[in-house]
C-alpha cells in the first residue's frame, strides 16, 4: 500500500474570478445593487463580495462556480481539500492509502465531526454521499464519480472506495463540490437549507442579494476567526469598487474593472494582491450547428482575435494568453498562443472558401463584468473580418445557463471556465454546451486518466493541441486574480486555485 497525502497534478481551478464582494451581516442592497449604504457590524464581522449570484444553495443541481464558492470549505467539508499550493492536504479524512494497483483507497476518517443539525458524521455518511452524486445529483460535473465501482463502511471510522479502474483524476475530483460530505437525514432542501460539518453555518440566503454566514461553535476543527461574514452580490463594478472606497465592505474579492487599480493602489487604506488564476476565459462555438460544424469558419473566427489587443482593452492588459483549454500552472501546458496569429485578411479567405463571406453570428454574453467588456471587442474585431456579432446579454447565472448551458440555443458565448482540470469536461463531452465531438480527443482523455503520471501529461498536452489546432472553441485569456482588502485583513488567496473561497483561513490582525 502506498501513502497519498499530495495531489497527483499541480494547481488546480479558480473560483469565477473570486468575483466576491461581501457585505455585513443583516445589511441590505439598494436597487442599484449599491449596497444599501450598509456598515460593517465589528471586529470580528467580515463583508466579502461576489458578482456571479447564485440562483439557489445547491450545487448538486444547479450547475456554475457561484454556489461551491460560497459553500464548499465553508459550510460542506469534504474528505480532502486543495492547500494554496494546489496540493490535496487531509480534511474529513485524516489520512488514506492507496492499493498498488492504484484501483482501492482506504481513509481514516475524523471521528469528532457533526453536520449542522447535530448528527455525527461517519463513513455511512461518506458512503451515502459518494452514490447520492452518481444517483441523484444531476449537474455535468457528476460524470467524475462514474469511476467509482464501489464506496462501503469498514468501520464508522474508515471508508473504502473501490474504482472500476486507475484514475490520475479522481481523488482530485474529491476536492471539488462533487465530493462535499451530505448527512443523510440533511438533504431535504439543500436549495436553501444546505447542512454540513464546516467551520460556518448559513445563517441567512437573501436570493440575488447576499448570502450570510456564522460561524458554527461545534465545528470539529480550528474555528475560524470571524464570527460571522457576509458575501455580498454587486452587478456593477464600479458600485462594488465604491463600497470598499466608503468603507461598506471589506474585501473586493477579485476587481471586477482592472483599469481602476490604480485608483485603489493609491488609497493607503487598502493591500492589493495579484496572483493568478486558472479560469480560461473562452471564446465558446456552438460546434454541432452550422457555420461552426465547418472548420474553416471556426479557424476564421480565431483568426480574427487579435488577443494581446483584447486584453489590453477590456481587461487593462492583466490576464495571461494561454491559447488553449491548459493554464500555465498544469504539468500538461504548452504555449499555443502562436497556433493562430491575428490575420483578418486570413479569416476573409477562409469565410469565402466555407461560403460564409459576411456571417451573421449570435453572441450571447452572461450578464459579467468581463464577458460585457471583452464581448465588445469581440464584436469589433470580428467586424474587421466580416463578421457581424449580434449580442445577447443574458441575465447571469438562470438565464444564460438555461438558454446557452442547456438549451444550446447560441453560436458564439464567452465566459470563464473555471473548474479546475476541466479541459476534459469542456470538450470531452459532446452533450457539454459546446457540443464538440471528436473521438480521438476522448481517447486521449482516457487515457490520460488511466495512464502513468508522465502518460497523462504527455496524452492531456496532445489533447489541448489537437483541440487548438481543430479550433473548438477561442481562448481569449486566463483571468487574473486580483485581490483588494483593507490593510489588516491576512490569510487572503493570492493565486485561485480551488473551487471556494475559503472563508476559515482569513482574519483581522
Amino acid at each position: 500500500m502506498t501513502r497519498l497525502r499530495r495531489t497527483l497534478g499541480v494547481v488546480a481551478g479558480t473560483v469565477l474570478a473570486l468575483t466576491v464582494v461581501a457585505c455585513d451581516a443583516g445589511s441590505k442592497a439598494g436597487s442599484d445593487g449599491s449596497g444599501g449604504g450598509a456598515s460593517k457590524s465589528g471586529e470580528d464581522a467580515l463583508s466579502v463580495g461576489l458578482v456571479a449570484v447564485p440562483a439557489s444553495l445547491d450545487f448538486t443541481t444547479v450547475d456554475g462556480a457561484a454556489i461551491p464558492q460560497a459553500l464548499l470549505n465553508n459550510v460542506y467539508d469534504g474528505l480532502v481539500k486543495l492547500d494554496q499550493n494546489g496540493e490535496i492536504q487531509p480534511d474529513l479524512a485524516k489520512s488514506w492509502q492507496v492499493s498498488d494497483d492504484r484501483k482501492t483507497y482506504t481513509f481514516d476518517l475524523v471521528d469528532n465531526a457533526t453536520f449542522s443539525n447535530g448528527e455525527k458524521f461517519t463513513a455511512d455518511d461518506a458512503v451515502f454521499s459518494i452514490n447520492r452524486v452518481m444517483s441523484d445529483w444531476t449537474i455535468s460535473l457528476k460524470a467524475a464519480m462514474d469511476v467509482v465501482q464501489e464506496a462501503k463502511a469498514l468501520s464508522p471510522s474508515q471508508l473504502q472506495v473501490t474504482l472500476k479502474e486507475p484514475s490520475n483524476d479522481w481523488l482530485y475530483r474529491m476536492t471539488t463540490r462533487i465530493g462535499a460530505m451530505f448527512s443523510k437525514t440533511g438533504v431535504d432542501n439543500l436549495a436553501t437549507k444546505p447542512v454540513g460539518t464546516g467551520a460556518y453555518t448559513l445563517a441567512k440566503f437573501n436570493r440575488g442579494d447576499s448570502i450570510a454566514l456564522a460561524r458554527n461553535d461545534d465545528y470539529w476543527g480550528k474555528k475560524p476567526f470571524f464570527a460571522s461574514v457576509t458575501l455580498k452580490y454587486f452587478k456593477d463594478a464600479t458600485a462594488l469598487n465604491n463600497a470598499l472606497i466608503t468603507g461598506t465592505i471589506d474585501v473586493i474579492g477579485t476587481v471586477q474593472a482592472p483599469e481602476s487599480l490604480a485608483q485603489l493602489t493609491k488609497d493607503d487604506r487598502f493591500q492589493v494582491i495579484e496572483g493568478v488564476t486558472n479560469g480560461e476565459v473562452v471564446l465558446s462555438f456552438n460546434d454541432s450547428k452550422a457555420p461552426f460544424t465547418d472548420k474553416r469558419v471556426r479557424q476564421a473566427v480565431r483568426y480574427a482575435i487579435d488577443h494581446k489587443a483584447l486584453v489590453d482593452t477590456c481587461w487593462a492588459g492583466r490576464g495571461t494568453l494561454i491559447g488553449s483549454m491548459v493554464p500555465p500552472t498544469d504539468p500538461w501546458y504548452e504555449d499555443l498562443t502562436g497556433v493562430y496569429p491575428h490575420d483578418p485578411e486570413k479569416a476573409k479567405a477562409l469565410l469565402a472558401q466555407a461560403g460564409q463571406s459576411s456571417p451573421t453570428l449570435r453572441l450571447r454574453l452572461p450578464s459579467l463584468p468581463y464577458a460585457q467588456s471583452c464581448g465588445q471587442v469581440v464584436k469589433s474585431q470580428l467586424a474587421q473580418a466580416g463578421i457581424n456579432a449580434k449580442i445577447d446579454t443574458l441575465e447571469f447565472p438562470a438565464q444564460w445557463l438555461q438558454t446557452v448551458f442547456t438549451n444550446h440555443d447560441y453560436d458564439m458565448s464567452i465566459v470563464a471556465h473555471v473548474e479546475p482540470h476541466d479541459m476534459a469536461a469542456v470538450f470531452g463531452n459532446p452533450k457539454y454546451y459546446t457540443q464538440y465531438d471528436n473521438p480521438r480527443v476522448q481517447k486521449l482523455f482516457a487515457a490520460a486518466d488511466t495512464g502513468t503520471e508522465q502518460e497523462q501529461a504527455d496524452d492531456l498536452k496532445q489533447a489541448a493541441r489537437t483541440l487548438s489546432e481543430d479550433a473548438a472553441a477561442d481562448w481569449l485569456f486566463l483571468l487574473p486574480n486580483l485581490v483588494v482588502a483593507e490593510k489588516g485583513i491576512t490569510g487572503l488567496p493570492k493565486n485561485a486555485i480551488a473551487e471556494s473561497f475559503d472563508l476559515t483561513r482569513l482574519a483581522r490582525s
